[in-house]
């Protein structure tokens, strides 16, 4: 009984401190959007926070290690803490990823709202760009995706029905790359992009929060199957003031 009721103790112990890191993460986080930690400024230092959290270097290096993970601060030998500038969100170009694995690396609180679901014909323009005729039944899904209160991209999904016989509005709340690849153990291989600027459109002010925004910034998906099938068609468009465009490249000799 005494070896049971010390090891709660431990354990209770542990979870505490394996805990407090990511709290005080949280706060340096809430620190950061409010701009208390402005952007390329120094944060104070591993023993300055140790003092101001009373807890150990090591809880706060692990605090600041996570911060610099999700990319809202460099660690830089000899000065400390540096806050990078976050006002913008970083949007891989080159890689393939749902709104929810982007939600992990972005670390802010989101939801996504769908406001229009079911199934269509496309019209012949549509219907062009995912190669096939006007009589294929095509899921449309149109939804916007809130990051901090603000509605700052509208996702427009079509899928053919062919390659995605079931699509509920739970799995387009929640999502859908998860399901193709989980429940369906569609090959999700690759996809062919556009980035364009485009005026913004009156569906654009209705489901998105632009203030006085005039243009927008479109990224067009033409998504493959493994066998280079073409099932999805997106047009994923951002808010200018909201976002950086990255991609990484190599000089070949």
């Amino acid at each position: 009984m005494l070896c049971e009721k010390y090891g709660r103790i431990l354990n209770g112990d542990t979870m505490t401190k394996s805990n407090k890191y990511k709290q005080i993460y949280q706060e340096l986080l809430e620190k950061i959007h409010k701009g208390t930690y402005s952007a390329n400024s120094i944060m104070p230092s591993e023993n300055e926070l140790s003092e101001m959290y009373d807890t150990s270097r090591e809880t706060i290096r692990k605090a600041l290690t996570l911060l610099a993970e999700k990319g809202y601060i460099q660690k830089i030998r000899g000065k400390g803490s540096l806050v990078l500038d976050v006002s913008k969100l970083s949007f891989p170009v080159s890689g393939l990823v749902s709104f929810k694995e982007l939600q992990r690396s972005l670390g802010r609180e989101s939801r996504t709202i769908v406001y229009d679901f079911g199934l269509i014909h496309p019209d012949p323009w549509l219907a062009k760009q995912l190669g096939v005729d006007t009589t294929e039944e095509v899921w449309k899904v149109i939804r916007a995706r809130e990051i901090q209160g603000e509605r700052i991209i509208l996702d427009k999904d079509y899928f053919l029905r062919k390659h995605v016989p079931l699509l509920t509005k739970e799995i387009c709340e929640n999502s859908i790359y998860e399901y193709l690849e989980g429940e369906l153990e569609l090959a999700i291989s690759f996809a062919k992009k556009e980035i364009v600027v485009e005026e913004c459109t009156t569906e654009d002010q209705e489901l998105l929060d632009l203030h006085n925004d005039q243009h927008i910034v479109v990224v067009k998906n033409y998504v493959h199957l493994e066998d280079a099938t073409l099932f999805q068609y997106t047009e994923s468009r951002h808010r200018l003031d909201k976002f950086r465009f990255i991609d990484f490249a190599r000089r070949k000799q």
